[in-house]
């Protein structure tokens, strides 16, 4: 298909931002120079274009980090080059958040207005940036810096947090923690982090404790170090993998019982075995790590200080799996995680633990990393196979599942960052033989192993905590020093804004599947987060109300309507301005979460209203 596109061409930095991802242009077919003597009657290269649609969004990645936005011109160009309908590029670049399709300066602050930012004083921070910058989105100081509110930028630890993006030559991308109107300000002004904020050594609040395993390299060596992490055990459990065969790796994973951390627990064997037994080529790996959901740090903590361990445990799974590549999806809001694994991914495979004859096996595997844009949704596993294949990150139907039909229609297998952690203590142990069951007796029967939890909010120790499965809520939150000032618990966000609110009657319940189960909560991706009796929370259920309804993908009614709705009855309620007894509007809440619960396609749909209901069932907001 030849594309014509209309409007001024791109300019000169955007056509070289674009050729840095996708290579020169090699003929006027897909946006060089047309020699009409020998392509005026014949098209040549359009289906090899579109083979590399998955280039698609680090393409408009690379034309944001230069000029700050995705131009007309721009766009046009990158469609040309990929032969995808302007259409199609403009459905993409507007689908995610982070991504700009309209004049915007190339300095830009986006200041987290999520849960545990919002305790912290983030509202403050805005105010002061209004009084200083001007209103959200408006350009300041000749046009050239600009603030932006967020959705949970993963620094629930550090809050108040901000995330600054900085387009030109040489762009730049750093996250804020504990950052004030100051000093966000003093960055975009100077495109330069503020000293306490340059992340070199990761710093996790149990630091030095002994007992740690999947925290245990954290912070002890450096991160971009190959020989520190093989110093420290690295790359053992891949020996052992290799050694023992595919089929005695997946074994010792199904004898430790380990399930999926990310939220849904699916036990990690069976998807293995599922992989691993289908006749379709090739076979493709994907690490999880889009973790957008409010409250949840835990990957980007492991991939800032362990990146070796998740490119190892990739490469496992890859072997297991007989994989032939691997894609690690990182969250657009994470620039230092993505620098740091990029960097492993580099050395491991100088290293030769990945790429041709790894380790002298005869097999080859590589990962690739992906940029995520901004989006809540890819979190979803077949919205992320679409992200990293050049579309909208929107869920695909089920049947069929990923291991038969996943990335790029092959079988896939896809796990959470802590996942592959936990598959290094599986086979790291000796010689791997018999990992499995001598993992399985950490924790409890049917919660196995050791697990990371987010805790955040009113705890005077916010951080990532390991701890092993059957620790009690309130031990947990005892370890991060209780909340301050002598406070009263009012609730738990347990398992984030998908999760469900308990009250401090529940700090006795064990932090396992099976215990939280037990209450009609969840772990989901292992947020804890803390909030005393000084808080509003009808405003925090307000927010998480706002957070559903911005990061529905839209694609299905049940949800697109359903979070839309949801707002705005506990906006009446909350406001007194309801139109009928307050029983009847909680009546009707209920009616529209089973209806999203019941229809939608995705579980962002069919959780939205979880934590909500769980606040008024338990009678901890009065409404």
């Amino acid at each position: 298909m030849d594309l014509h596109v209309v409007g001024p061409l791109a300019s000169p930095a955007e056509r070289a931002a674009v050729d840095t991802v996708l290579g020169p242009a090699t003929s006027g077919w897909h946006g060089g120079g047309r020699d009409s003597r020998t392509e005026g009657h014949a098209a040549r290269g359009g289906h090899e274009a579109r083979s590399h649609r998955d280039l698609l969004l680090p393409a408009l990645h690379a034309l944001q980090d230069r000029v700050g936005q995705i131009t007309q011109p721009g766009l046009n160009y990158v469609s040309r080059r990929l032969s995808v309908p302007p259409a199609e590029a403009y459905g993409v670049a507007t689908f995610y958040a982070l991504l700009a399709t309209r004049p915007r300066p190339p300095r830009v602050a986006h200041v987290c207005e999520d849960l545990a930012c919002r305790l912290a004083g983030s509202g403050q921070i805005a105010r002061d940036l209004e009084r200083a910058l001007g209103p959200a989105g408006q350009a300041a100081r000749d046009g050239e810096l600009s603030w932006v509110s967020s959705p949970c930028l993963g620094r629930c630890d550090l809050s108040p947090a901000a995330l600054i993006t900085i387009a030109g030559a040489t762009p730049r991308r750093f996250a804020m923690g504990e950052a004030d109107a100051a000093a966000i300000v003093g960055s975009l002004e100077s495109g330069e982090p503020p000293p306490a904020a340059v992340e070199e050594a990761v710093a996790i609040p149990q630091a030095g404790s002994d007992g740690l395993r999947l925290l245990r390299r954290v912070g002890k060596v450096d991160p971009a170090s190959l020989a520190d992490y093989l110093d420290c055990d690295g790359y053992r459990a891949l020996r052992n993998a290799i050694a023992m065969g595919a089929e005695a790796t997946i074994r010792e994973v199904s004898d430790a019982r380990l399930v999926g951390r990310g939220g849904a627990a699916f036990p990690t064997a069976r998807k293995w075995t599922a992989v691993a037994g289908q006749p379709a080529q090739p076979h493709y790996v994907v690490c999880n790590a889009e973790e957008s959901e409010p409250g949840t740090f835990k990957d980007r903590v492991l991939l800032d200080g362990d990146p070796f361990a998740v490119v190892e445990g990739m490469t496992i799974e890859g072997f297991a799996t007989g994989a032939v590549r691997g894609y690690l999806y990182i969250r657009g809001e994470y620039p230092l995680a993505e620098v740091r694994a990029a960097a492993a991914i580099e050395a491991a495979r100088a290293g030769g633990y990945l790429g041709q004859d790894i380790l002298g096996s005869g097999w080859s595997f590589d990962i690739e990393v992906r940029r995520g844009g901004g989006a809540y949704i890819c979190g979803e596993e077949t919205a992320l196979f679409e992200s990293i294949e050049g579309r909208r990150g929107e869920p695909r139907n089920k049947p069929p599942f990923p291991v038969e039909v996943g990335l790029f229609g092959k079988p896939t297998a896809i796990n959470n960052v802590e996942t592959l952690a936990n598959v290094l203590l599986v086979l790291g142990d000796g010689d791997g033989v018999g990992g499995g069951r001598r993992y399985a007796t950490v924790g409890t029967e049917a919660s196995t192993g050791p697990k990371l939890f987010c805790l955040s909010g009113n705890v005077r120790r916010p951080g990532v905590y390991e701890v092993a499965f059957g620790t009690t809520l309130g031990e947990l939150i005892d370890l991060g020093g209780g909340v301050p000032d002598g406070r009263a618990i009012r609730a738990v966000l347990l398992g984030g804004a998908a999760g469900a609110f308990v009250g401090p009657n529940a700090l006795d319940v064990e932090l396992t599947f099976e215990g939280t189960r037990a209450i009609g909560a969840t772990l989901g991706s292992g947020v804890v987060m803390v909030f005393d009796e000084t808080v509003d929370l009808v405003a925090m259920l307000r927010r998480i109300a706002a957070f559903f309804r911005d990061e529905s993908c839209g694609q299905c009614v049940p949800c697109r309507v359903g979070t839309v709705r949801q707002e705005e009855l506990l906006a009446r309620l909350a406001d007194g301005a309801r139109g009928r007894p307050a029983a009847e509007e909680l009546a009707l809440l209920g009616e529209m979460a089973r209806a999203m619960r019941d229809a939608s396609i995705c579980g962002l749909g069919q959780t939205a209203s979880s934590a909500i209901e769980s606040a008024i069932r338990q009678e901890l907001v009065t409404l």
